[in-house]
């Protein structure tokens, strides 16, 4: 049999209910993985074994029943102390649960750990490394999750994404990420910064996953994305807003994505973005900003010395404009949103990168959201799939992406590609 902390999420799921597996041995799994890799992975920032078994044995009933997920310390947790990512808020520890952790736990997930985060989601980064090579970015700002799920540590972890911090990640180890429809998740007891662009979403190592954690924490039908399509999609292929910030690997995997759904099948059609969506991508960053500063309020005022240097760089940044200049990105969201609805009138899903490129090497900074931040700001949903290697040697994808509410029809559209791709 399969190393129990090997299974993904379905395939634990379905030992755990035929009683081949128990939640204890598959923690146990677990924890012996992040004993031997967190020393150069890095990817927790609260790991308690003894709490962890602790939560295995009281496991409740439901469709994930046992399967150990793990948070993102953005992510309140009763049990558990929640930093935020920031000195600011070391040791603190939430009276109770976010409504996502509750969600988790209420489907019979058990809660293995609090992963790294940036600094408030944001910029700066922790410690964690990319699993596939130490010396590279895992991406960010939902690091220790994307790592955590990468190295085998847990099936499934919580991200956020208000720009690319999930899909990113993601892609940069070589794992599924998806961001839902904007409000999926009620962000309640979340460290929200920006109002209008923070979500909540989840990485696993299939889109099957994806799907059975979905529908177990939000009680909406994912149905199968395993199952046989009555036809082939019909996709739209985009290089986004900035064409050229993409590597010649990217384009080429792009590309090799789109000859391998029309051998399977599907037609795929080269559009240029309306300008809407130009528009609203350019904006993008006075929103998120603007807002951010707006969430960090009490820390900007209050504990201003233990913020990072380029966070403080941004929150300024933002403290000198207008508030109508917020109105104009919110305008312009609004805007992009209905001319995406008339874009991708008849096709699935637009097919993307999901990245500029491979991991960057070192750890001090995250990466490049371009190629994620306009579809966030659409509010649908997103998800990427990893279908091959850089020149490097790690891991990339591309990513799909739906229209609002329309993220069962997404997923399976994802795991349709993926299987095209081979």
């Amino acid at each position: 049999m399969t190393e129990p902390n090997r299974m993904t999420a379905t395939e634990a799921a379905r030992a755990i209910a035929a009683g081949r597996l128990t939640a204890t041995d598959l923690m146990e799994a677990c924890l012996a993985r992040a004993a031997a890799r967190e020393p150069a992975v890095r990817a927790f920032i609260h790991l308690d074994p003894a709490q962890a078994r602790r939560n295995a044995a009281k496991a409740r009933p439901g469709p994930l029943t046992g399967i150990p997920v793990a948070v993102k310390d953005v992510l309140d947790t009763g049990d558990m102390p929640t930093g935020y990512g920031s000195p600011i808020w070391a040791g603190h520890r939430p009276r109770g649960d976010s409504a996502a952790v509750a969600a988790a736990k209420a489907a019979g997930g058990v809660i293995i750990g609090k992963t790294v985060t940036t600094e408030f989601a944001t910029r700066s980064p922790g410690a964690t490394s990319n699993p596939h090579n130490a010396a590279h970015t895992p991406g960010g700002s939902s690091s220790g999750s994307a790592a955590a799920v990468a190295d085998f540590m847990a099936p499934i972890a919580f991200g956020t994404q208000t720009a690319g911090s999930i899909v990113r990640p993601a892609a940069y180890c070589g794992v599924v990420g998806f961001k839902p429809t904007y409000g999926t998740f009620h962000r309640g007891g979340m460290k929200v910064c920006s109002e209008s662009l923070d979500t909540i979403g989840i990485m696993a190592r299939s889109v099957a996953d994806c799907a059975l954690a979905m529908g177990a924490m939000t009680g909406r039908d994912y149905q199968d994305p395993e199952a046989k399509r009555d036809r082939a999609p019909r996709l739209l292929l985009s290089l986004g807003q900035a064409p050229g910030d993409a590597t010649a690997e990217t384009v080429a995997l792009l590309h090799r994505a789109a000859d391998a759904a029309r051998a399977a099948g599907a037609e795929v059609v080269e559009a240029p973005l309306p300008d809407a969506l130009l528009q609203a991508a350019e904006l993008h960053p006075y929103m998120m900003n603007m807002e951010t500063r707006q969430g960090l309020a009490w820390e900007y005022a209050e504990a201003r010395a233990q913020i990072s240097a380029v966070l403080l760089d941004r929150l300024d940044w933002a403290s000198g404009f207008p508030p109508a200049k917020l109105g104009e990105a919110r305008r312009a969201a609004m805007a992009a949103r209905a001319a995406f609805l008339d874009w991708t009138a008849g096709f699935d899903a637009v097919l993307t990168p999901s990245a500029p490129g491979e991991a960057p090497e070192g750890l001090a900074y995250t990466g490049d959201a371009t190629f994620n931040l306009l579809w966030t700001l659409l509010y649908g949903p997103n998800v990427t799939i990893p279908v091959g290697t850089g020149p490097k040697g790690l891991p990339m994808g591309v990513q799909l992406v739906g229209r609002i509410a329309e993220d069962p029809a997404l997923l399976a559209t994802a795991r349709w590609v993926q299987a095209a791709l081979g």
